[in-house]
């Protein structure tokens, strides 16, 4: 960019880019996107001191942190205490070697939807976790973020904290952010990603896969194995089950709706299952082990990509199978397509928050607001309403937070999971 600035930050085309100072963030959370959720992760698993952690996220909150620089190693800010006085904080991560470079970018031009996401500033998790498995740990983990403030505090403090949520912000809008505190800039990269894209291909690339080995052969070989076969490549879309639509009628009990559904759904799992096997990844809602028949019920009624919605009649079933009425089945679809099992639970039962559980309850919501911004709650065991709005925090037994509304007389989840009270209640207000 050469000197230019727009919404990506100043850079004086080198290895540094500044972002001017962002205004306060009442109202909204510091991170929306999984990596920038993974970056505060680092720092509030990491940090020895909880209460600094907080301190800092109410100075990022008022708007505290001034214009950020971000080069290659360190991302620098000067942070404002209440009394005014400035503190320069610094947050070090160490950059990546050549060799690791070498390897990431060797993943990332490997498949041209990484280049596709990477230019639309998102991050494909597939590839930050193929990267791990390759030895490259592009994102923070535990204890990587080291401070260095002029307050002279040895570990985190609230101002290398108000740094850190800052510095979520910007990556939540632009994943090269970190890329270049890992070492490399934007430029550099993508030149090094078409190059890579435009190499010919190698004599080795494209010499004749080896023949197949007969089976009596290998197993006397012993250990003396040759190598396994290249894993299944991923087909375009889920197989398509036969049509039970015939002449002839089925059997007494049997719903060949529900079953042209169901094998629907389970060629689009077959094909998830498949996706989870060549490139990892698992997601954890779309499959059934371990629930109960009425929360079954519910993950099958919300349906499934690439598979069709149950009919009416279905649906009508797997209410009465559920012991739920048609609208409280599909109030808990509504809750299932948040967050799955977790969010179903939330929504279904009320408990009694109490002892150690409700003192950090407590002390979440004390700390997710400054004095005269947090709303007037009430509380009523795992729910917390505020007073005169139809919106609504549900505590789960996990320690997250889920928004609700009011809708019709009826409380009803409204968004997904938060990791403070605050930042739930922003996404619906």
């Amino acid at each position: 960019m050469n000197g230019s600035e727009d919404r990506r930050g100043r850079t004086d085309g080198g290895q540094e880019r500044t972002f001017a100072a962002s205004p306060p963030a009442r109202g909204r959370g510091f991170a929306g996107t999984w990596w920038g959720r993974a970056w505060l992760a680092a720092l509030e698993d990491g940090a020895l001191d909880g209460e600094q952690v907080r301190a800092g996220r109410r100075f990022a909150r008022v708007g505290a942190v001034g214009a950020v620089s971000v080069r290659p190693g360190r991302i620098t800010a000067v942070v404002r205490d209440r009394d005014g006085t400035r503190h320069r904080a610094d947050v070090l991560v160490g950059v990546l070697s050549d060799a690791e470079w070498d390897r990431f970018l060797g993943l990332a031009a490997e498949r041209s939807g990484h280049v596709a996401a990477l230019l639309d500033r998102e991050m494909p998790p597939d590839l930050v976790e193929d990267a791990q498995t390759a030895g490259v740990d592009l994102l923070p983990g535990l204890g990587d973020l080291e401070a260095e403030c002029g307050c002279g505090a040895w570990d985190h403090c609230g101002h290398t904290a108000a740094l850190c949520y800052q510095v979520a912000r910007l990556l939540d809008e632009d994943p090269f952010v970190l890329l270049l505190l890992r070492g490399r800039t934007e430029q550099a990269l993508l030149d090094d990603l078409q190059a890579r894209g435009t190499t010919e291909p190698t004599a080795e690339s494209e010499a004749p896969l080896p023949e197949g080995t007969d089976a009596r052969e290998a197993y006397e070989a012993g250990d003396v194995l040759p190598p396994l076969p290249a894993l299944p490549g991923l087909p375009e879309e889920p197989g398509v089950p036969p049509s039970l639509d015939t002449d002839a009628p089925p059997p007494p009990g049997v719903d060949a709706a529900a079953l042209e559904v169901l094998a629907a759904r389970t060629a689009v799992d077959a094909r998830l299952l498949l996706a989870e096997l060549v490139y990892g990844g698992a997601e954890g809602r779309r499959s059934g082990a371990g629930l109960t028949a009425a929360q079954d019920a519910v993950r099958l009624a919300t349906g499934a990509p690439g598979a069709p919605e149950a009919d009416a009649a279905s649906i009508g079933r797997l209410a009465a199978g559920s012991g739920r009425s048609r609208e409280q089945l599909a109030s808990a679809v509504r809750a299932w397509r948040y967050g799955g099992a977790a969010s179903l639970a939330v929504f279904e039962e009320e408990w009694t928050v109490e002892g150690e559980t409700l003192a950090r309850a407590r002390a979440a919501v004390d700390a997710a607001w400054e004095g005269d911004e947090r709303p007037e709650l009430r509380a009523r065991g795992n729910r917390w309403t505020v007073v005169g709005s139809p919106c609504q925090v549900r505590l789960g037994r996990d320690g997250r937070w889920w928004p609700y509304r009011k809708e019709s007389g009826r409380w009803l989840p409204a968004g997904e999971a938060a990791q403070d009270p605050a930042t739930a209640l922003a996404s619906i207000q």
